[in-house]
């Protein structure tokens, strides 16, 4: 088994190392997405608006439930398949920017996935709104070689054009949305109305082409709609849409404590994490209640919950009435980077510091931002840190024990401070800082996505899980796009789950 890491720099990808395979892959010409263009972002205006004026995803997602249930969709939109007792399935999240970074991840997730059932997409399959012309080369293009199904839940980038383009591809013959009359005029709905972004006329036309790059038999599945339950073996796998906002509408919600009960262990996947970044964020449900409620309700025997939406890998043990609930966050497929040097030192609910994992680790964050920093404001030699030195320094400001210790002879000088200060760096619960910046996650938010990321290492990652049954194995594997972890993908974290 190759070096994490955890265990070394070169583990985690840093140094003179070859480059991957994974430009074979990509298509001969590829558009650079930078968040930073306002065309993009003007593009991706409907979750503004939505916050707004009303968020109308509630209502656009039941009637695409009655449409998929027109289409001959099961009614309890549970997918019945007959995998065997011991079967293994992949998750991957947040994966469609249709570049370097998502293409890095494509040799690794192939040669970890062999022998699995089928894979999930957890969030955001396709960047920057969900449009169908994007599918060719940001989902069918890079899992062509997958050989069995990909089932999905939506992330608020797929509901940018009202899901659509994701209905089309994973749902099957599922007809288009009869138009609506328009708002009563000078009302808030009018407004949002009048602002919102919608498909471009003749978007998907290439569809049923690019459709061909998965057009195996053993590929295809269909899916009863944006949120959906699988029974596989012993567990059933429980995927819902939080779209454009991060929650979800009283219809899902009933249907998801419907769903919810009976003995049988479940695994929630879902499009907004309920841990994440040290926080509890328990999703808000219409009408009253929480999806965490849900999870945590010993008479549903969740034994785990894993999120897409953030791009990175975290994990929190929760001890949830005396048994361990596994709250993941898995949005590493492909995306551009979210921080992990901005988490403070974790103590939420039961878990604090010792308990919690993420990848890639705080140091090797900071020291790829400091790094893309220094290239953008063309200040290098202020900026850049050594991996040894951001290593030192998030050490110092949490209070912790690294997971990979820094050299004998790293010190952390007053300018690695500041920059780590600068770059939002986290620190210890109750710690007041000597000066406090914007919120610390504009600059990696707004700053980090784009065009100063397109080369190695990555630090993306999916997840392979093992059911028995008796236990879940959870495994997350990392992509840096170099050949050596292209090979052999480090394992960066590995969790068994009781079933019993």
């Amino acid at each position: 088994m190759s070096d994490s890491s955890r265990d070394t720099a070169a583990g985690a990808g840093w140094g003179t190392a070859e480059l991957g395979t994974y430009g074979r892959l990509m298509p001969v010409e590829v558009e650079k997405l930078s968040w930073l263009n306002p065309r993009t972002l003007w593009a991706a205006r409907n979750g503004v608006l939505a916050s707004w004026f009303g968020d109308p995803t509630g209502r656009t997602r039941s009637r695409w439930a009655e449409q998929a249930a027109a289409a001959g969709a099961p009614a309890d939109r549970i997918v019945r398949r007959d995998d065997p007792d011991r079967f293994s399935f992949m998750v991957i999240g947040d994966p469609g920017e249709g570049d370097e970074p998502q293409y890095a991840v494509v040799p690794g997730f192939l040669k970890v996935a062999q022998d699995t059932r089928f894979a999930v997409v957890a969030s955001d399959v396709i960047y920057p709104v969900g449009s169908a012309d994007d599918y060719e080369g940001k989902f069918f293009r890079p899992y062509r070689d997958y050989p069995a199904p990909v089932y999905a839940i939506p992330g608020n980038h797929d509901w940018y054009e009202d899901l659509g383009a994701f209905m089309r591809v994973f749902c099957g013959d599922v007809p288009p949305l009869p138009a609506e009359p328009a708002p009563r005029p000078l009302t808030r709905a009018w407004l949002r109305h009048l602002l919102w972004h919608r498909s471009r006329p003749g978007d998907g036309q290439h569809l049923d082409q690019a459709r061909k790059l998965r057009s195996s038999a053993g590929q295809q599945a269909l899916q009863p709609g944006p949120y959906w339950a699988i029974d596989a073996g012993p567990v059933r796998i429980v995927g819902i849409d939080t779209g454009l906002l991060g929650t979800i509408d009283a219809e899902q919600g009933a249907w998801l404590r419907e769903v919810s009960q009976g003995p049988r262990p479940k695994i929630l996947v879902t499009g907004s994490p309920l841990y994440v970044d040290g926080e509890h964020h328990p999703c808000p449900v219409e009408g009253g209640g929480t999806v965490d409620d849900v999870v945590r309700d010993p008479a549903h025997h969740y034994v785990a919950a894993i999120g897409g939406d953030i791009h990175n890998y975290q994990r929190y043990p929760v001890d949830v009435d005396g048994r361990t609930v596994q709250y993941v966050v898995s949005g590493g497929g492909g995306a551009f980077m979210h921080a992990t040097h901005t988490i403070p030192r974790v103590r939420v609910a039961n878990v604090d510091e010792h308990d919690f994992r993420c990848y890639p680790l705080r140091g090797d964050s900071l020291a790829f931002y400091s790094r893309l920093y220094g290239s953008r404001l063309r200040l290098r030699r202020f900026f850049t840190l050594t991996e040894d030195e951001a290593t030192a320094v998030i050490a110092e400001r949490l209070g912790i024990t690294p997971a990979r210790a820094p050299g004998p002879a790293v010190r952390v000088t007053r300018r690695v401070r500041l920059v780590a200060r600068l770059l939002g760096a986290g620190g210890r619960p109750g710690r007041k800082p000597r000066f406090r910046l914007p919120v610390r996650k504009i600059y990696t938010q707004l700053f980090s996505p784009g065009s100063a990321t397109y080369s190695p290492p990555f630090f993306k990652s999916f997840l392979r899980v093992d059911v028995t049954p008796d236990a879940v194995r959870l495994r997350c594997f990392a992509a840096t796009g170099n050949l050596a972890q292209e090979l052999d993908p480090p394992v960066e974290d590995d969790v068994v789950i009781p079933l019993r």
